[in-house]
């Protein structure tokens, strides 16, 4: 989910990831406490580190507040979060998070870094939208969360991006549009992009938050099948044989008919692509009335996150919109924007998904099932 900001000095519209004001050339900072993107104004040195300074910003949000600058904002120019002054850790509830970064003696592993840095924190504020739980492995070393950034090390194994009991791998080189594009064509998916693998991630580290061992586990099988299942065994096979021609019929995609555990995560990953593109939608006024009735239409949607919404609002918005986005993409000469079909049982299983974040967030959807329609580096890592 994502709103549309703006500079408090000069109304100029900016972006999750400015750093600067294009128009009055202010310094910008998202405010995790506050969730906005805001302006600063410099202030006294801070007693905690006599390099960085405090801040303040006009925002209304943000009135009577002091702030300091991620460590990672100053030291390495990779991030654009400020943290309360008070907060004792030098880093954004973002960076803390990484706890191995790339290997910055090799030349291009800091652009890399910050092009990884910069999608982790899209979602880590989706995450921070929705109230779901968000600890570190510092906090919780048992349910907390990790992530390491490696790269390949020189006649070593490849490093392999995925989830293990909180612990998020992501191989630097999926940074690289190059390698990532073959990576993609290689493989024949329509859709591969950075945040999209921290998306599917998230999504397997809050299988084991939300469903596994919770009273929704035999609700969990009876919409995705039986997670006891051979995992090892379904991924050669997977491989081996390619996905079952009929995937279409069930899932999101084709490597969501690989095994539970990877529809769970594929489709968590796909709702959450479908409710930041809707909030961002909504924040911007757009609506759809086209001149033929039988066009997709879409009224303007209500600026509140998607755990506030009934999933029957969200889906019915969420088929005009992307038909939109693919013809546009289309005039510009480019590939569909969203590349997906989703049929019924695939849109059951995004409602499971959405569910289950309102009930961790308090929030009780007032959902019934509809029959909707069919949808057209390399070296080691180091500390943090």
């Amino acid at each position: 989910m994502m709103r549309v900001f703006h500079c408090d000095h000069c109304g100029n519209p900016v972006f999750f990831e400015n750093v600067v004001c294009g128009k009055c050339k202010h310094q910008l900072a998202f405010l995790p406490d506050v969730k906005i993107v805001a302006s600063l104004d410099r202030g006294e040195k801070s007693q905690k580190a006599e390099e960085s300074s405090i801040w303040s910003s006009p925002a209304p949000s943000a009135a009577g507040k002091k702030y300091r600058l991620c460590k990672n904002y100053i030291d390495h120019n990779v991030c654009n979060w400020a943290i309360p002054a008070e907060d004792s850790n030098p880093y954004c509830p973002s960076c803390r998070l990484t706890t191995v970064i790339p290997d910055l003696s090799v030349d291009k592993n800091h652009d890399l870094w910050f092009r990884l840095e910069t999608a982790k924190r899209r979602l880590i504020y989706s995450l921070i939208e929705f109230g779901l739980p968000l600890l570190s492995k510092k906090d919780d070393a048992v349910m907390g969360l990790d992530f390491h950034f490696l790269g390949d090390p020189v006649g070593g194994p490849r490093v392999l991006t995925g989830h293990d009991n909180g612990l998020i791998t992501v191989n630097i080189d999926e940074a690289d549009d190059v390698v990532r594009e073959e990576r993609r064509v290689s493989m024949h998916e329509p859709y591969r992009t950075l945040l999209g693998h921290f998306r599917h991630e998230i999504g397997h580290y809050y299988w084991d938050v939300l469903i596994k061992d919770s009273p929704e586990i035999d609700a969990f099988r009876a919409m995705f099948g039986d997670e006891r299942a051979d995992y090892d065994l379904a991924l050669k096979n997977h491989y081996t044989n390619g996905p079952r021609p009929d995937w279409q019929q069930d899932f999101v995609s084709e490597y969501a008919s690989v095994h539970p555990w990877e529809d769970w995560a594929e489709t968590w990953a796909h709702y959450l692509h479908m409710t930041d593109t809707l909030e961002t939608a909504a924040r911007c006024g757009m609506s759809l009335h086209p001149d033929r009735k039988d066009e997709p239409s879409m009224e303007k949607q209500p600026s509140k996150p998607a755990h506030e919404q009934r999933f029957d609002e969200i889906i019915n918005n969420w088929l005009p919109l992307t038909y939109v986005l693919n013809s546009l993409n289309r005039g510009m000469g480019l590939p569909d924007a969203y590349p997906f079909v989703l049929l019924q049982p695939a849109i059951e299983k995004l409602r499971f998904v959405h569910e289950t974040i309102c009930r961790q967030s308090e929030c009780k959807p007032k959902s019934k099932a509809q029959n909707n329609p069919e949808l057209v580096p390399l070296g080691a890592g180091s500390t943090n």
